[in-house]
């Protein structure tokens, strides 16, 4: 397997190596055996304090680290500060949470020294995408690393060179070696690393696919699993939502990461009395996103991570408007030997096409006009996916309503899907399983291990 990036902007070839072989594998994995014996039982405000120093490493490094990411995976450059930035603030975030949420909790029960203790599981693998080569990582490394676990991290091909990076501010930080490690494993090395008595858990963010041969590795051999998948988020606007707040907001979660993210919305259902007003502002504010090379501040959409993921998107709209969708702006792929995509929207779509049952991974928007709550609600859950959903009305009890009925890991009201490092995040169904972040993430890759005493 060979781990090559390039440029989606220019086509230019960034790095190109093989995968790492037998003898640095082995060694790899005794490295981070050993690191977590020390890890273990370094005392948990020690641990806090070095990401405490990764945070003000990720910021002191923000340029350089944002230039990479949008050399390898086209996003623009305020978008991978804005990642830099993110990732600090989680750092400091559950950095002060840690110790508390990890302490040892008093039962009543037995005896008066009855406890719960929350302890590592040992060295978990994270196989990693491409779309937030820093965040996607550290949504794990920081919560993971912080419970006394140790990781190997399997980036995407195609963002080795962030890993790496992010690899060197952990030992900077003053991270013995061993407790972070990028490795450059093929799928072979992956189900064998996944195998290995030495490793004790998966964590997974990526297609469903891949998800369930991984999970299945897992289940195998017994080990925990924690699984981030795809998502077709639905973006609710109700007949008394305030317009002016929720088209913007459509516009920007729709184009997060340029359409790249499992909690981007990608189902916009409208109720009637409000749809065509809705789309006739949307449409317009989508019709002029400025596209351009991620270099320029001027640009608000840059190119897709790759040219076969702009193919691919392409395709899933060219079958869909097939079906009898129609084209409201947008839609056309901006050449063949090209990754640039524009801000797209359909309407009128058919609910068996690829834009009603597929994840549009890029800048596409299918609009669906609902009559009411109880279909918009049977629409957002006969999907696959339960990632997340961001309902918009001024309603407390109709918002209510929403959230106790829509399937789903997440729900926003008023407000765009994003991931917040004080709160779970995850999904239901084929979006995944397990949560990251909060007081839940902290607690989900460790031994819950209960101790009584009878005195």
């Amino acid at each position: 397997m060979i781990y090559e990036s390039v440029d989606p902007a220019t086509g230019t070839l960034l790095a190109r190596e093989k995968a790492i072989d037998a003898r640095a594998l082995e060694r790899t994995l005794a490295r981070a055996a050993a690191a977590f014996h020390s890890w273990r039982a370094t005392p948990i405000e020690q641990r806090a304090h070095a990401f405490q120093k990764l945070a003000e490493l990720l910021l002191n490094h923000a340029d350089t680290l944002a230039d990479l990411a949008t050399s390898e995976m086209g996003k623009t450059l305020r978008a991978a500060h804005l990642e830099v930035e993110k990732c600090a603030a989680t750092c400091r975030t559950l950095a002060a949470l840690a110790p508390g949420a990890l302490a040892p909790e008093r039962r009543d029960g037995f005896g008066a020294h009855d406890r719960v203790r929350f302890e590592p599981l040992g060295v978990v693998l994270a196989v990693m995408p491409w779309n937030f080569p820093y965040w996607q990582p550290l949504r794990f490394a920081i919560p993971g690393l912080l419970a006394g676990n140790v990781g190997l991290f399997k980036p995407a091909p195609r963002t080795a060179s962030t890993m790496r990076a992010l690899a060197g501010l952990f030992l900077e930080a003053g991270f013995p070696e061993g407790v972070f490690q990028a490795v450059l494993a093929d799928n072979d090395q992956v189900a064998r690393i996944i195998a290995d008595p030495r490793v004790a858990a998966l964590t997974f963010t990526g297609s469903g696919a891949s998800g369930r041969q991984l999970a299945a590795l897992a289940g195998g051999a017994l080990k925990r699993s924690v699984l981030e998948l795809g998502g077709s988020d639905a973006f609710i606007v109700c007949a008394d939502a305030d317009l002016s707040l929720a088209v913007p907001a459509a516009v920007e979660a729709r184009l997060v990461c340029h359409g790249q993210s499992c909690i981007a919305a990608k189902r916009f259902f409208i109720e009637a009395p409000v749809y065509d007003a809705f789309v006739s502002a949307f449409v317009a504010r989508m019709g002029a996103i400025r596209m351009g090379s991620p270099r320029d501040a001027a640009t608000d959409l840059g190119p897709l991570a790759s040219r076969e993921q702009a193919t691919r998107l392409d395709r899933q709209v060219s079958a869909t408007l097939e079906a009898g969708a129609r084209l409201l702006v947008g839609g056309r792929k901006a050449g063949d030997d090209s990754a640039y995509y524009p801000a797209t929207v359909l309407a009128d779509v058919p609910w068996t096409s690829p834009a009603a049952t597929e994840e549009l991974f890029g800048p596409v928007a299918p609009v669906f006009r609902v009559a009411d709550r109880g279909e918009a609600v049977a629409r957002t859950n006969d999907s696959v996916f339960g990632l997340a959903a961001s309902v918009w009305t001024r309603s407390r009890e109709t918002a209510q309503k929403y959230a106790e009925e829509l399937a789903v890991g997440t729900v926003f009201v008023n407000g765009q899907v994003v991931s917040d490092a004080r709160y779970p995040f995850g999904g239901v169904k084929e979006s995944g399983y397990g949560r990251e972040l909060g007081l839940e993430g902290l607690r989900e890759l460790v031994n819950v291990k209960t101790v009584r005493m009878s005195f």
